[in-house]
């Protein structure tokens, strides 16, 4: 997998061009604060019309237009908005006005990947997805470290997408660290199996089920919400430092052994299967397609499932616990 660093990428290929930043959440904001702060000059930012974060960007000195009017002239259009949103916008306001040869920036691969997007044969199409949050992406430029963005090019135009991609990277201060080269399949599907399984649906049903085992069986929730939950972050700050193989050897031997038995028992043929399945349902569009339908509605499954997860009890024993004061 080939990687770049600041050494293999030109700055001035992005610092010469108009960027339309549409979209101003975490990782919009992020994205323009970092390539302003690498001398990109020339950035304005696009959004809809009674926009909540019009205010945040006005007053980081970002002149604000709508998409529409943001994506006229701009020679790199980089859409920071929602996954869902990006059809819609792409149709109504993003491809009506982008210039041809200008180039497409998504940080995330779904839209392109499974078609909610389909790109004139005239624009340079660019992965440039950095690995983390945009506020800790932000505060980690401002040291001057990075994290590491898997970059791709789905379509070269110009003949110049894979340059402006590496630029743009290196402009949000992946270069410090790494940029891999992907593709928009690899990126889109990999993420969405590793949110799914891992990252999100996994650790949240297994923090819950385990904490909800805990307070049935009688245990105090205050005392299972710490074993599940509040020590979860301790483990895997240890992993992520030393490895799976070098936190193990600095946990206690009891908690190692008792992994060794009881992991294979949690995550096994069972789980195995299902995580088959989601990575099937990723593969052939199902998931998106339910999103979509989801978001078409009005989203009512999405904000059912966020309302029934913030009643969850293991909310009300962590609120109370992280609001105690020593």
């Amino acid at each position: 997998m080939p990687v770049f660093h600041d050494a293999d990428c030109d700055l001035s290929i992005i610092r010469g061009k108009r960027v339309a930043m549409i979209g101003y959440g975490s990782q919009g904001r992020t994205h323009a604060l970092n390539l302003r702060g690498s001398g990109v000059a020339d950035i304005v930012v696009g959004l809809k019309a009674g926009s909540a974060t019009r205010a945040k960007a006005e007053a980081d000195g970002f002149t604000v237009m709508t998409a529409g009017e943001a994506t006229a002239g701009a020679d790199v259009v980089a859409v920071m908005v929602s996954d869902e949103a990006h059809r819609d916008l792409w149709r109504i306001e993003i491809e009506p006005a982008i210039k041809p040869g200008a180039a497409l920036v998504f940080a995330h691969g779904l839209s392109v990947r499974f078609g909610l997007v389909e790109p004139r044969a005239d624009l340079d199409v660019i992965l440039a997805s950095p690995k983390g949050i945009g506020p800790r992406i932000r505060d980690l430029y401002l040291t001057g470290e990075g994290v590491f963005c898997l970059f791709g090019v789905q379509q070269d135009a110009t003949g110049g997408a894979h340059g402006l991609g590496l630029s743009y990277a290196a402009a949000l201060g992946c270069g410090r660290r790494g940029i891999l080269e992907t593709t928009f399949r690899d990126e889109c599907e990999s993420d969405l199996f590793g949110e799914q399984v891992v990252l999100c649906g996994g650790v949240q049903s297994l923090v819950d089920g385990a904490f909800s085992t805990l307070v049935a069986a009688g245990y105090p929730p205050e005392v299972a919400w710490f074993e599940c939950f509040y020590e979860l972050k301790l483990v895997t700050d240890l992993m992520f430092e030393r490895g799976i193989a070098g936190a193990f050897g600095k946990i206690s031997n009891t908690a190692e052994y008792g992994a060794y038995l009881t992991g294979p028992r949690v995550i096994g043929a069972a789980s195995h299967a299902a995580m088959q399945g989601v990575l099937a349902d990723v593969r052939d569009g199902s998931f998106v397609r339910r999103l979509m339908a989801d978001y078409d509605a009005g989203s009512p499954e999405l904000l059912a499932r966020r309302a029934a997860l913030g009643e969850r009890p293991i909310e009300a024993t962590g609120a109370r616990l992280n609001g105690l004061k020593g």
